[in-house]
C-alpha cells in the first residue's frame, strides 16, 4: 500500500495548527504536508513546529518557491530540520505561482534554469559537498546532516517534469492527480529516474462520508480552479478532456463550472466517497506509480474533515 499523507490547510487558524498535526499522527498518517502559498505562512516555520510537536510522522514542505531564497539559505534551513529530526523532513521546491512571483519582484528570466540551479545546489550542499558556481563561492555546510532529506520538485509541465527527473529525488504533483496524469507525468520524468526510485507524491482534494453524495458535495468547491487553462496538463490525458473543456467554456464562472461537473468526473478528480471507495482510489493511484497520496481535506471544518479522512487508514 502506498503511503497516505494529509495536508495542513493553508488558512487553518493558528490555534488549530498543533492540534491538527498531532491528530494526523495519532490517526496513523505517514506524512503531514505544509504549504508555502503567498501570502499565508512560511514553509520552514510550519515544518519546524510540526516536527517539534510530533514524534514519528514525516513532515513535508510543498512547496518552496526556488526564486524567493538563496539556495545556500534553503540548504541551511533544511539541514537544521534534518539535524534536529533525522529522517523526518521532506523538502519540496518549485517555480512558485508566476503571478505571486511577479508580485514580489522575483520572477526569473528563466524559471526552468532557476529551479534547476536551486535543486542542484541544495542537494549538493545537503550531501556535504562544496559548491562553487556563479552564485556561491566555495560554500559548504559546517554541520553534517545525519540523514539527507529528500528534495522533491513541485512541478507540472513536461519540461519541468523532465528537469525533476534529472535534478530531484522525487516529484510533487499538484491536484488533481489521476492515474492517467500520473502515467503521463512519469513518462516525462523519465524511465531512468523512475527505475532509480524517483518518488512521486500525488496531491488530491479529498472528502470521506458514508454517503458518497455528501462527500462529492464537500469537494466540489475545491475543484473550481481546475477549470483554468493552467491546469491543462492534469486534464489533457483524461478520456473526457474535450468534454471538460467545453463545460469550462460554457460555464459563466468557476462556481457554475464546479456545480455542473458530472458526479463521475468528480470521482476521478478527487479522492471521495465512502471509506472503501476512497481506499480503492488511493490503491489505483498507487498502482499508477504514486509513492505517496496526500489528501487535502475539503469542507468547512478542517479538523472534522481530518477525522473523516482518517477512516481510510
Amino acid at each position: 500500500m502506498t503511503d497516505i499523507g494529509v495536508m495542513v490547510p493553508r488558512d487553518l487558524a493558528a490555534e488549530g495548527f498543533i492540534q491538527y498535526v498531532r491528530r494526523a499522527e495519532e490517526l496513523g498518517f505517514a506524512e503531514v504536508w505544509v504549504v508555502e502559498d503567498c501570502f499565508f505562512r512560511g514553509g520552514f516555520t510550519q515544518a519546524a513546529v510540526a516536527l517539534a510537536v510530533t514524534e514519528r510522522i514525516r513532515v513535508g514542505i510543498g512547496i518552496l518557491p526556488a526564486v524567493l531564497r538563496n539556495p545556500a539559505l534553503t540548504a541551511m534551513e533544511a539541514a537544521t530540520l534534518a539535524q534536529l529530526y533525522p529522517g523526518r523532513p521532506v523538502l519540496g521546491v518549485g517555480h512558485g505561482m508566476p503571478g505571486w512571483m511577479r508580485q514580489v519582484g522575483a520572477y526569473p528570466a528563466s524559471p526552468l534554469g532557476a529551479l534547476g540551479e536551486h535543486l542542484r545546489t541544495v542537494r549538493a550542499l545537503l550531501r556535504g559537498e562544496t559548491v562553487r558556481d556563479e552564485r556561491l563561492d566555495a560554500v559548504t555546510l559546517d554541520l553534517p546532516v545525519p540523514v539527507v532529506p529528500p528534495v522533491l520538485a513541485g512541478v507540472r509541465g513536461p519540461k519541468s517534469l523532465a528537469l525533476s527527473g534529472r535534478e530531484a529525488d522525487g516529484t510533487i504533483l499538484a491536484e488533481p492527480v489521476t492515474p492517467e496524469y500520473l502515467a503521463a507525468a512519469r513518462g516525462h520524468i523519465g524511465a531512468r529516474a523512475v527505475a532509480e526510485g524517483h518518488r512521486v507524491v500525488a496531491y488530491n482534494v479529498a472528502a470521506v462520508d458514508d454517503d458518497p453524495q455528501v462527500a462529492r458535495a464537500a469537494v466540489r468547491p475545491a475543484l473550481e480552479w481546475i477549470g483554468e487553462p493552467d491546469w491543462a496538463p492534469h486534464i489533457s490525458p483524461l478520456p473526457f478532456a474535450a468534454e471538460f473543456a467545453r463545460l469550462r467554456e460554457e460555464s459563466a464562472d468557476r462556481t457554475e463550472f464546479a456545480a455542473r461537473l458530472p458526479g463521475e468526473w468528480v470521482d476521478q478528480l478527487a479522492v471521495t466517497g465512502t471509506p472503501g471507495q476512497a481506499r480503492e482510489r488511493i490503491a489505483a493511484l498507487h498502482a499508477a506509480g504514486a509513492g505517496s497520496v496526500v489528501l487535502m481535506p475539503a469542507g468547512p471544518d478542517p479538523l472534522v474533515a481530518l477525522e473523516g479522512l482518517g477512516r481510510v487508514l
